[in-house]
């Protein structure tokens, strides 16, 4: 479950009446809510020009890659209203850009259309843009491969010219060069196909791929839940090819269907469920001609999941297995000739392990002659007690040149490297695998303690290790802060292979994203010029820890303290997201909404990444109780420290985990939430993915009560104040069952409630701008009728 900012959307399983017509609204007992208070009607100016600018962020550069000779920085970008990504060069040494390649001038005025596969891909990217969503170098960067509309493209820099592949017909998705730049390989129907380019010829590379078994495809909860979007990794010579083959025979077959359109037959998913068949995944190895395939070895039933794969320069063929409960994980090195493993140090929790996508990194040398250096994240509970804020530490071993493949002892050797002090780790942004230099992202301190403040992240370089060991340890590298993370907000960056150059980018509460080329000293070269509209205000947003929350309160701008406001509490609530973050974007529509006669408070509570162990896990099989316990407990200390919050006068508003969040405070809460707007929520846990719930949840069937003491079923009988449901009918990641079964369930109970369908819209709800401006607009009129205005 993968947030990308505020409302997401969700989907339609068949009822009997269909109640999907667009803006219908519908009760339990079919008595609709008051009539919205008398007073000037609402102004969504600043909402449709949100919607129509994605958030004033069509014009920004966006994943911005530095070409393999340091010398230009390629982006995409779209116009300040057209939602269409172009391709542009900013030149290092001039700082000049310009526009290098166009989806016009690629499909030469024809429409942009895209099949059902690549519409799911970009679904689970939360990608809601069309035109070029990514690009990729070849080996030495002259030339730059693209996808559009199902087809393949080459762009010579040098020439200035874009060739289309000659590839065979069917959907194609996951383009990547080899690493000599020889070749493009890529998923084609359910097989993976290489593309000489020399002689322009297409050749299968694995064979009898089909639907229900699937060849060089990453499986759905690889892709929503564990950050992996590609099924196949190229060998570092060119030569071979390892990929999954995913076998979805005995997982549920769930469908997405459209009510407005009966004729058309419905979207068929695979969704695994806790409890039930998981797709069952290996991995292969085949010559990049074709041949036999070498599958690898290991204990399938033990470890369900292929989490992270990499076939690096400097490295073997790496994969990293999870076991089902998410409890034990563990890295293992492959022999790509017999598919035999050699284990690297298992990592183990005895609630979840969290996973870290590219974190895994090998170097060319280490400490003993002729080994290799592997650098990884490790979250052993032993580390716990070594940095007792963050349970992270970095591992540089040293691996043998002729590991004991098959003999399942562990290959690995060396030191580790705790940084506790430097607040709370994130993930690994890049390494120089020639010195073993990285830098990667975190919290920053808060204030004189030894926590890190999960509002910011910012980028952290590593001196190169040593390569001896020394019994005390000198040898550890020394880490600093980026001098381009000066200021308090949210950091991210691209580096060049050798980190001499990057391109930073960062938001503040006062500044939306902006992104500036740094060399190695911290000498700027320049920015990537962003032809965006900027928003009309700057949000009056206070980002605090307050008791042992940290807490985000938006008053309005024309905040009067001589009044009492409702308050509306701005919720998401789950693991892995953070809500309270200082970046302008994230609080540009609760400000629109605090203009409208509330004050807006959102709120971090346990389970909630960026702070200690203890405090991640504390919501590990209490979902229904610990978020939204604390929740009310950090809303009861805000409410005595600014007197101006109305505490009688309380709604809540969420999205996915937020919608659950926001049905679950009324129904379990209703003496603290007096009215809420559940937006595709969460309403029975059973009928959620594997590898999300159960990382949480525990498994099935020994871990019933839980999911019993979460759903909100059982408590629909129980609801005493206005609920509004809003679900999207074409949502794949929380389908539109879970509103449809508590709307059952509350009707049945014969309590009032209001349910809006939102046809054809997916999880990603914002993606149409029409929608996101009426959904925020009706619930700020929702929240006036059951609130009333500040006094």
């Amino acid at each position: 479950m993968r947030v990308k900012r505020f409302f997401k959307s969700g989907i339609l399983n068949a009822m009997k009446a269909t109640i999907a017509a667009l803006g219908v609204v519908f009760s339990a007992a079919f008595a609709h809510a008051a009539d919205p208070v008398p007073g000037k009607p609402l102004d969504t100016t600043f909402l449709k020009q949100y919607a129509e600018t994605r958030g004033f962020m069509l014009g920004r550069p966006q994943k911005p890659k530095i070409a393999p000779d340091g010398k230009t920085v390629l982006f995409l970008r779209a116009d300040p209203k057209t939602p269409k990504l172009k391709l542009f060069e900013f030149t290092v040494a001039n700082g000049q850009t310009k526009e290098l390649l166009s989806p016009e001038t690629l499909l030469q005025g024809a429409e942009e259309n895209l099949s059902p596969e690549e519409k799911a891909r970009r679904e689970r990217q939360r990608v809601s843009v069309g035109g070029f969503t990514d690009y990729h170098f070849d080996r030495d960067g002259k030339r730059v491969l693209v996808a559009l509309a199902g087809k393949l493209y080459v762009f010579d820099r040098v020439a200035s010219k874009a060739t289309e592949l000659k590839t065979g017909t069917g959907v194609i998705v996951d383009p990547k060069w080899s690493p000599d730049g020889t070749k493009v390989a890529y998923v084609r129907g359910f097989d993976v196909y290489a593309y000489d380019h020399a002689t322009e010829k297409e050749s299968a590379v694995t064979t009898g791929g089909t639907l229900i078994k699937t060849h060089g495809l990453a499986e759905f909860v690889a892709q929503e839940e564990m950050g992996r979007f590609t099924g196949y990794w190229w060998s570092p010579d060119g030569k071979h090819i390892a990929y999954e083959e995913a076998d979805h025979t005995g997982v549920e077959t769930w469908y997405v269907a459209d009510p407005l359109k009966p004729d058309q037959k419905p979207a068929e998913q695979f969704y695994p469920r806790p409890g039930k068949k998981n797709v069952s995944v290996r991995l292969g190895i085949v010559s990049v001609d074709g041949g036999e395939t070498k599958w690898v070895e290991w204990e399938r039933a033990k470890y369900e999941y292929l989490a992270e794969v990499s076939w690096q320069k400097y490295g073997h063929l790496t994969i990293l297995l999870q076991d089902r409960k998410q409890q034990e994980m563990r890295y293992f090195i492959v022999d790509p000739r017999t598919g035999k493993l050699a284990a690297i140090g298992p990592m183990w929790d005895e609630a979840f392990l969290n996973l870290h996508p590219g974190s895994a990194r090998w170097l060319k040398s280490a400490v003993r002659e002729n080994s290799r250096g592997f650098l990884w994240v490790q979250q052993n509970a032993k580390f716990q007690v070594l940095t007792p804020v963050v349970d992270f530490a970095f591992l540089f071993e040293d691996v043998e040149a002729k590991p004991e493949f098959g003999k399942g002892e562990d290959v690995t050797a060396g030191l580790s490297i705790s940084f506790s002090g430097l607040g709370g780790f994130r993930d690994m942004v890049a390494c120089d695998a020639e010195t073993g230099s990285i830098v990667f992202s975190a919290s920053p301190h808060h204030g004189d303690t030894d926590e890190g403040d999960p509002t910011q992240t910012i980028l952290i370089r590593s001196l190169p290790p040593a390569r001896s060991v020394d019994e005390d340890r000198k040898d550890r590298p020394g880490f600093g802060r980026l001098r381009a993370c000066k200021d308090a907000g949210v950091y991210s960056g691209e580096f060049s292979s050798n980190l001499t150059l990057s391109t930073i980018t960062k938001t503040t509460l006062h500044e939306m994203p902006h992104s500036t080329v740094y060399r190695e000293d911290g000498s700027v070269v320049g920015s990537l010029p962003s032809r965006a509209a900027e928003p009309p205000f700057t949000p009056n947003v206070k980002v605090e820890k307050v008791g042992d929350f940290w807490t985000a309160i938006v008053r309005p701008r024309n905040f009067d303290p001589k009044k009492k406001y409702p308050v509306i509490v701005d919720v998401y609530g789950g693991p892995r997201h953070l809500h309270v973050v200082q970046a302008m974007r994230n609080w540009l529509v609760p400000q629109w909404l605090a203009d409208q006669g509330f004050i807006v408070v959102a709120i971090e509570n346990r389970g909630t990444p960026g702070r200690t162990r203890e405090w991640e896990r504390a919501i590990y099989q209490r979902f229904g109780t610990v978020p939204i316990e604390d929740q009310v407990k950090e809303l009861a200390l805000l409410c005595d420290k600014f007197p101006e919050l109305d505490r009688d006068r309380v709604g809540i508003v969420g999205w996915s985990f937020g919608g659950y969040m926001a049905a679950n405070g009324v129904l379990r809460k209703p003496d603290v939430f007096k009215a809420a707007v559940a937006g595709a929520p969460v309403t029975d846990w059973e009928d959620y993915d594997t590898h999300y719930t159960e990382r949480y949840m525990g498994l099935l069937p020994e871990s019933k009560a839980a999911y019993d003491a979460a759903s909100l079923l059982p408590l629909a009988k129980d609801l005493k104040r206005p609920l509004m449901l809003v679900h999207g009918t074409a949502d794949d990641n929380v389908y539109y069952r879970h509103t449809l079964k508590l709307s059952d369930a509350l009707f049945r109970a014969g309590r009032d409630f209001e349910a809006l369908a939102l046809p054809g819209v997916t999880h990603m709800y914002s993606a149409d701008p029409t929608v996101m401006e009426r959904l925020w607009s009706k619930t700020a009129s929702f929240f006036k009728t059951h609130l009333g205005e500040a006094k």
